[in-house]
């Protein structure tokens, strides 16, 4: 059985019109993509900027009021913030203005003998489509890593109050335990030591307490 072709009938404007859309939205695939990625830098940023630079959420201003291992916890959110804040906006820059980097001539000749870039500009918009939405989730990481870290400083457990005692014996540092009929219980690194205030010479909340020489 032999197969015969013969060309169809002339193309019509109706027929060249979906190929012309196509070839047209391709074209301009890459400055879309572009502008959105610059639209959504500059949304982004300007959220973050008034989540953190206005404290619209704000905890305990010193993490080292929290007892352990709630500061460290606190710490290691901000710090895991900084780095997929950080990643994210470096993929935003990314999608919004390109990869940093410069055409080889023998591209460029390429190009000019081809004709048109427009497979390079498909590959380039891919590639900022994808920076993009990785961008995104990071930055939505990031923010739920913020908002962790605001609700660790909100609802940790503060550090137990300190106290140094000066006695005619010496000085003595720690945490109170119980204060009844003028003596005062103090949880010092020694052990619990029980003080007479009658003959307390100085008394003053401190910070933390120094090592004993």
């Amino acid at each position: 059985m032999n197969i015969r072709i013969t060309p169809g009938p002339p193309a019509v404007p109706a027929d060249r019109l979906p190929g012309r859309q196509g070839y047209q939205l391709v074209k301009e695939e890459l400055s879309r993509v572009r502008a959105a990625a610059l639209a959504w830098r500059n949304g982004v940023g300007a959220l973050l900027f008034g989540l953190i630079g206005f404290g619209l959420v704000k905890g305990r201003t010193d993490i080292g009021q929290l007892a352990a291992p709630y500061d460290a916890v606190v710490g290691a959110l901000l710090l895991a913030a900084l780095i997929t804040g950080t990643t994210a906006a470096l993929l935003l820059l990314r999608a919004a203005h390109g990869r940093p980097a410069s055409v080889a001539v023998r591209r460029l000749h390429l190009d000019h003998d081809t004709g048109s870039t427009i497979g390079t500009d498909h590959a380039e918009a891919l590639h900022a489509a994808r920076a993009l939405f990785w961008g995104l989730s990071l930055v939505l990481l990031c923010t739920g890593l913020l908002c962790a870290a605001v609700g660790v400083t909100w609802y940790g457990p503060a550090k137990a109050a300190r106290v140094e005692v000066v006695t005619p014996e010496g000085t003595h540092c720690g945490s109170v335990v119980r204060l009844a009929a003028g003596r005062l219980t103090l949880k010092t690194s020694g052990g619990e030591v029980v003080l007479d205030l009658r003959k307390a010479q100085g008394l003053r909340p401190v910070p933390s307490c120094a090592p004993p020489a």
